[in-house]
């Protein structure tokens, strides 16, 4: 490759141009037998590493080391030049040697965990595929595949028509729900923004995700006006006292038009009680949203799915199968009972670029404008494959045993001293205080609160720099740091919910 220069003399040609070096431009610059002997064996090692060790109770869940250290061996410094590929091959060993395993039977940290092969698959295909969700001319498969998937979580919510999409994770479908419900409301939003509107009024439990929190402020609502409701002991949502707090945001003159409940609280497990929030929506002429993101799928089970009765009143769910379905992150979908087109009308902006509807098909297939985005990861074949794989009733079955296991550990726990349960879980969240020798019987103390909540962060770092195991610890309103243990892993045993408290006394006997 030469290049001309122009000068006021005219073309002077010279040598090999700086840019392109030696390249033959005739050739391709990525040597795809090359990439793909690497790929091959890249797979090798993951699988390995990742899905071999990384499922085996007798390795590590983590190889704990301190930040400074961990970045020197994993050397992360980005250089000039590239390296051999038997170097990088060590350098996946080594990515993968310091990752927690979550796929490990004894990951409890996490709202998911575990390994579905199928899902993987999926994930994996994916990725090679690489294309984005929002044209069916670039996507034909996956838009087909998404309002596949989209139509039969509705339909276990119990809609037989709807609308919906898949998001980037539970917040962003919670932050959809709330975005539609204010352009229902106030559709002038759109185009004249905020100052077009009242004060607005969002009403979620003391216990919703941060997410409420994170849409209101990030929409311009403001975070003081998402007005938390009580909750009973368990952490549902008391209805009577939504009612009392929509009463009193309008007499500060605010104007109510979101009421967000959950199927399935983060820490406790709590399930909303659906029907009477349901109700007073109704009569107020309020959006209802569920957050079942954690909880969601419980729909899959004939025994359980009660704990969701009236499901079917919301106008939107989220749902997040990467939970407890185990597709993989990421995997959320925002589900709507509307059929006019709310999702569209509030987010669309008519790209002529990419929407052009002169196009040779139906350019309804084109879902791309519903979302805020405009490149839009796939995230629906991995559900798709893993549920053609094990069908509604291998899900089922996965809901029913992670129930089971959960009535296992708590009977476990009540047979043996020391471990006093935050209260009996209505979900897989199981939450309690491991109450070292030292302190039983000492309720009374007045340091007894503050040395407990020590217990449960020093067992955890124990847990972690000896790579046992993890779960983990929070407090909760007037609760001091207590464990939650999350039990959904289809890897499971009745033994390793045994090892977990064996070594939970071993780890906290001498506190």
């Amino acid at each position: 490759m030469f290049v001309c220069y122009l000068t006021g003399g005219g073309c002077t040609v010279q040598g090999p141009s700086p840019l392109y070096g030696q390249q033959d431009m005739n050739e391709p610059l990525l040597d795809n037998s090359e990439g793909q002997l690497f790929l091959t064996e890249a797979f090798k090692v993951i699988i390995e590493e990742v899905l071999c060790k990384g499922t085996d109770v007798k390795e590590k869940v983590c190889e704990w080391r301190e930040p400074e250290e961990l970045a020197a061996l994993l050397d992360l410094e980005l250089r000039e030049n590239g390296e051999p590929q038997h170097q990088l091959l060590q350098r996946i060993r080594d990515v993968a040697k310091y990752s927690v395993k979550t796929n490990h039977p004894r990951f409890f940290n996490q709202l998911f965990a575990g390994v579905d092969y199928h899902a993987l698959t999926g994930r994996f295909l994916t990725e090679a595929l690489n294309t984005s969700q929002y044209t069916y001319e670039v996507a034909p498969v996956f838009v087909l595949m998404e309002d596949e998937v989209l139509s039969k979580l509705r339909s276990l919510v119990g809609w037989a028509e709807g609308d919906g999409i898949f998001c980037p994770g539970g917040t962003m479908s919670n932050m959809y729900a709330m975005n539609v419900a204010r352009y229902r409301a106030f559709p002038e939003v759109k185009l004249k923004g905020m100052w077009s509107l009242p004060r607005l009024a969002v009403f979620t439990s003391q216990q919703s995700h941060y997410s409420v929190m994170k849409a209101a402020a990030f929409q311009g609502i403001g975070t003081e006006n998402v007005f938390k409701v009580k909750v009973d002991d368990r952490g549902c949502m008391i209805p009577e006292d939504l009612g009392e707090t929509i009463e009193l945001a309008k007499s500060q003159g605010a104007v109510p038009f979101f009421v967000h409940a959950t199927s399935g609280t983060t820490v406790q497990g709590a399930f909303d009680p659906l029907e009477p929030i349901a109700d007073i929506c109704d009569r107020q002429g309020l959006w209802m949203h569920v957050d079942a993101a954690w909880g969601g799928s419980v729909l899959f089970s004939k025994e359980h799915k009660h704990l969701m009765r009236g499901v079917e009143r919301a106008d939107s769910v989220t749902w997040n199968p990467h939970k407890m379905m185990l597709t993989g992150l990421q995997c959320s979908a925002i589900l709507l009972k509307d059929t006019t087109h709310l999702l569209k009308h509030c987010h669309s902006a008519d790209a002529k670029y990419l929407f052009q509807q002169d196009k040779f098909y139906d350019t309804s297939l084109d879902t791309g404008d519903k979302s805020i985005q405009c490149g839009r990861k796939v995230d629906c074949l991995k559900l798709w494959l893993m549920w053609k794989a094990v069908g509604s009733k291998g899900l089922e079955e996965r809901v029913d045993r992670a129930f089971t296991h959960t009535r296992y550990l708590v009977e476990e726990m009540q047979r043996r001293e020391g471990f006093e349960l935050i209260g009996k879980p209505l979900f897989v969240n199981v939450c309690f205080w491991f109450i070292p020798p030292s302190l039983r019987g000492k309720e009374n103390s007045p340091d007894y609160n503050d040395r407990l909540s020590k217990v449960a962060p020093v067992i955890k770092e124990r847990m972690m720099k000896q790579g046992t195991m993890m779960l983990g610890y929070q407090p909760q309103g007037g609760r001091v740091n207590f464990f939650r243990m999350i039990v959904i892993s289809p890897q499971l045993s009745h033994q390793d919910m045994t090892f977990c408290l064996n070594e939970i006394e071993r780890l906290g006997n001498d506190l």
